[in-house]
Order: structure tokens, then C-alpha cells, then sequence
């Protein structure tokens, strides 16, 4: 499981990964270069920061 977030709704991705998978997450910042391949936050339309994954 993968979840795409800004910075803004960080906290809400890992909440809903400890959640769903009852463990801890893994938090990954994107590189620059990955990141302007219109990743696009999956609570909001700006672009995704952070991909949290477990």
C-alpha cells in the first residue's frame, strides 16, 4: 500500500497507514525530479512531498 501526500496532510497518510495495516509506515521524501511527474497528493490536488508505505 502507497499513499501520495503533501506536506500539508502528512500526518493524516500515516495515521490512515498505522491504521490499515496496524504497523509502523515508512515515510519517503520524493526527489525533485520524480516529484514533477504530476504526483499529485491523494487528499488534495497539490503535488505529493511524501509517499508513506508499509
Amino acid at each position: 500500500m502507497k499513499i501520495y501526500c503533501c506536506k500539508d496532510h502528512v500526518e493524516l497518510a500515516l495515521d490512515v497507514m498505522i491504521d490499515e495495516t496496524e504497523s509502523f509506515p515508512v515515510l519517503e521524501e520524493l526527489e525533485k525530479e520524480s516529484n514533477e511527474l504530476s504526483t499529485t497528493c491523494e487528499y488534495c490536488k497539490n503535488s505529493a512531498t511524501y509517499m508513506v508505505s508499509n
